[in-house]
This record gives structure tokens, C-alpha cells and sequence, in this order.
């Protein structure tokens, strides 16, 4: 297998799952504590924030790892380790990207159309945080398990 781009790929895979984790284990559970109009403004502001280059190069730069690491385990699927390979990127890419396109970005986009301190969007978050937070478990679940099978195509 391509080692370094496996590497790579295994090594995103867990970043970003370190990154959901921390979302799942106390930040989400830290804003559902605030009072809504707090825990909405403290959200909107976080969801302003990640759209850095950093987050966005560990991100995306994943995602575009595991499309080329999806494409190699199909190329080289009579090798050891393609089948852990394919999952692994699999996993990312549908458990991770495709989740949070379909799941967590649009209920981020209309929370950032609530203002903060009004019914509409204490409405809005009650649902926003039990539904944002297990879509983000499926991330984190997925991005683990990906940065797990992607590990083990390197050990084949």
C-alpha cells in the first residue's frame, strides 16, 4: 500500500476524531448548560470559529487523503491490508464528510439564523443540541474506527 499516504489518512482520521470527541465528551454538555440564548451565541460563535485553516487542512485534507487512499485499496485490492484500507476510508468519508453535509452543517446553518435571546431560538436549540450531538457521535465513531482499520492496513 501507499505507506505515507495511509499514514497520513490514519493520522487525520484520528485527529479529527479527537476533535468530535472533545464536541461529544463536555463541550456540547458545557453550552446545553447555559441558558439558551448563551449556549446559541456561544454556538454560532464556535461554528464562525472552525472555519479556520487549520481545522479546515485536518478536515478536509482527511477526506481528500481517503478519496486517494479509497482509490489505491481498489487498485491494489489483491494486496494485504486493501480491505482495511477501503473500510477505513469508507468509514471517513461516509461516517465523517457525508454526515456533516448532510446532518450537522444544515443544523448549523439554521442556528445561525436564530437571534440568540428569543423564543424561536430557545425553540430551535432544544432540538439543535440531542440532534447536532448524535450526529456528532456517529463522527467521532466513525472517524475512530476509520483512523483504527487504516492503522491496521499499515500494520499489512
Amino acid at each position: 500500500m501507499a505507506l505515507p499516504l495511509t499514514f497520513v489518512a490514519a493520522l487525520g482520521c484520528g485527529l479529527v476524531a479527537g476533535i468530535f470527541f472533545a464536541f461529544s465528551a463536555f463541550v456540547m454538555k458545557a453550552l446545553a448548560r447555559l441558558p439558551p440564548g448563551q449556549g446559541i451565541a456561544a454556538m454560532q460563535s464556535i461554528n464562525v470559529a472552525v472555519l479556520n485553516p487549520w481545522f479546515m487542512a485536518a478536515f478536509m485534507g482527511t477526506a481528500v487523503a481517503c478519496a486517494l487512499a479509497l482509490i489505491a485499496s481498489l487498485l491494489r485490492w489483491h494486496e494485504p491490508g486493501a480491505v482495511y484500507l477501503f473500510a477505513g476510508s469508507t468509514l471517513y468519508l461516509v461516517g465523517c464528510l457525508l454526515v456533516t453535509i448532510v446532518f450537522n452543517v444544515p443544523k448549523n446553518e439554521a442556528l445561525a439564523l436564530v437571534v440568540p435571546a428569543t423564543p424561536d431560538g430557545a425553540s430551535l436549540w432544544a432540538g439543535y443540541v440531542s440532534s447536532w450531538t448524535a450526529w456528532n457521535h456517529v463522527r467521532t465513531a466513525a472517524s475512530l474506527a476509520a483512523a483504527v482499520s487504516l492503522t491496521i492496513a499499515l500494520c499489512h
